[in-house]
């Protein structure tokens, strides 16, 4: 199963995920690609578009995302976005995503 834990909510300071959905053979997963997709589509527009350096880790299976206060306001719609999208996915695909929002 994939577990996203988001932190805070207003703004949103960042994420991890980690797991893998077991909904298809590696190369075949679409759960996990969404997931994969949308996650490094989010942290790519924090970085490259929006010039942030947030705390970024990135290993099989996980991916960790922190920003600082006063940058979570500078992407805040893109967290947001990230956030509606995985909750949207994680309806969709109940069995294989789990999304947790925690206040900071």
């Amino acid at each position: 199963m994939i577990k996203v834990d988001f932190f805070g909510t207003s703004p949103v300071l960042g994420f991890y995920i980690s797991g893998h959905s077991d909904f298809a053979e590696e190369g075949s997963d679409i759960v996990c690609s969404a997931v994969s997709s949308a996650a490094y589509m989010t942290a790519n527009t924090v970085t490259d578009i929006l010039k942030v350096t947030p705390k970024l880790r990135v290993n099989d299976g996980e991916m960790y995302l922190k920003l600082d206060i006063a940058d979570a306001h500078k992407c805040s719609a893109i967290m947001k976005g990230f956030v509606l999208h995985m909750l949207a996915l994680s309806e969709q695909y109940k069995q294989y995503i789990t999304v947790t929002i925690s206040e900071v």
